[in-house]
């Protein structure tokens, strides 16, 4: 006689004896837009851009005692993409965000292995970029290790375009700009970190390979070029409420096959809570370039896979999907984030932007000041109502900057986005002994 037990019940099974936790989430975001110079000056005549772009993630979580895996399934699309009846999704909307294994081994020892966000210290060099509704994530292997205090993570990636039985030349095949940063062919990382009573420290220290190029500079050829991103980030707490935190990053290696890379970045920040009103004063510095790289080195920091919509203004005009390789810049910078309520808060931001390296004889470094406002309310305990209004005064310096000889008079942002994550599961059964 054949037994036949239900899957399900086999897999509840397994779970009971031997699960932790099983966790299913969801990350819903819908954010309203409204583009009247974002990235870039608007051409004085042409209209402001507004849509809604949603994020729709479902994530799966299990944990035991020794074995963690995720997995995050994502749709990011904007309202009216996909025809009402039509019979698929066209758009190729749909990916897997993260999916990865974790297994604990000896004291504090653990290896962390597939597709996963990279995210350490402020997000300068490395951070998940969640405010983008795709996120970022690297398909990387981790060996990792924490313990009283200190954290020690060493990573290794290594991408192909898919399937070769001869070479491994990789083709970013990324709209005509191979050599964007974030394409890279190999990179090995190392991130130690450690916690004392009033003071941490961190030091980076990372390699990015990058394939050869033909004369054309889109056909990949044998060979790599190899960039170093290393530097540390510091953070004193002195007293209660006080925060000083410094990044010193420095940059160097191949930008090219015939150009070399030699960039910094630093910053300075200290932030002061005497009770519930949060005030902050900054400057960050990123090198820059005159050139080009025509003389044979390119000078221009880049802040290779961090979450950039964080620093330099909201309005991302710096370092999100632009600006690299030019003038560099000077971001002096004050912040107060004020407690409206028992569950909202009112965040004000100003930057004094100018330029690192000059734009040109007779030309003022100076390039604008933004002004960046978001109001924040809970509105349950897992959604959250966020809106926002960024407006950048821009100078005749930024005008040359961004190629807009005649911009529109007010260059402004405006966006809301309701953020909801529900729990749908968290199921915690005790073992059967």
């Amino acid at each position: 006689m054949k037994i036949k037990i239900p899957l399900i019940v086999l897999i509840f099974t397994i779970i009971q004896n031997y699960a932790q936790e099983l966790s299913i989430d969801a990350d819903i975001r819908p954010r309203l837009e409204y583009l009247n110079g974002f990235g870039s000056l608007l051409p004085d005549g042409v209209d402001a851009g507004l849509f809604v772009q949603q994020r729709s993630r479902l994530k799966f979580g299990y944990t035991t005692d020794k074995f963690s895996t995720y997995l995050s399934v994502q749709d990011v699309s904007v309202w009216g993409d996909t025809p009402q009846i039509a019979a698929a999704d066209n758009n190729n909307s749909f990916s897997l965000a993260q999916a990865w294994i974790d297994f604990k081994f000896g004291s504090g020892w653990s290896t962390k292995l597939g597709r996963q966000a990279l995210s350490y210290d402020d997000q300068r060099i490395f951070g998940g970029l969640d405010w983008a509704m795709q996120g970022r994530f690297h398909d990387a292997a981790l060996l990792k290790y924490s313990k009283e205090g200190f954290k020690f993570d060493l990573g290794v990636a290594f991408n192909q375009n898919g399937v070769s039985r001869q070479t491994t030349l990789f083709d970013p095949n990324n709209a005509g700009n191979a050599r964007a940063v974030f394409d890279y062919k190999g990179m090995v990382y190392a991130w130690l970190h450690k916690d004392w009573e009033k003071f941490s420290a961190s030091v980076l220290v990372a390699n990015n390979s990058y394939q050869n190029l033909g004369d054309d500079g889109q056909t990949p050829v044998d060979g790599n070029v190899n960039r170093q991103t290393f530097g540390t980030h510091l953070v004193a707490k002195p007293t209660k409420g006080l925060s000083i935190a410094a990044n010193v990053y420095g940059q160097t290696g191949e930008f090219t096959e015939d150009i070399d890379l030699s960039a910094y970045n630093a910053m300075l920040e200290v932030t002061y809570k005497p009770g519930k009103t949060l005030f902050g004063l900054g400057f960050e510095t990123l090198s820059g370039d005159e050139n080009g790289g025509t003389d044979g080195e390119i000078e221009s920091f880049f802040p290779i896979f961090g979450t950039n919509h964080k620093f330099n203004g909201y309005m991302d005009y710096f370092y999100v999907g632009n600006h690299a390789n030019n003038v560099g810049l000077n971001d002096i910078y004050a912040k107060t984030v004020i407690k409206t309520g028992e569950k909202s808060s009112l965040l004000l931001k100003a930057h004094y932007f100018s330029g690192a390296e000059s734009l040109g004889d007779n030309v003022d470094d100076y390039l604008g000041t933004e002004i960046d406002i978001v109001f924040t309310q809970k509105l349950l305990a897992f959604a959250t109502l966020k809106i926002g209004y960024s407006h950048m005064f821009a100078s005749d310096s930024m005008e040359i900057l961004k190629g807009v000889p005649e911009p529109a008079d007010n260059q402004f942002w405006g966006w809301a986005m309701l953020v909801v994550k529900p729990n749908f599961l968290k199921w915690s059964p005790k073992a059967i002994e």
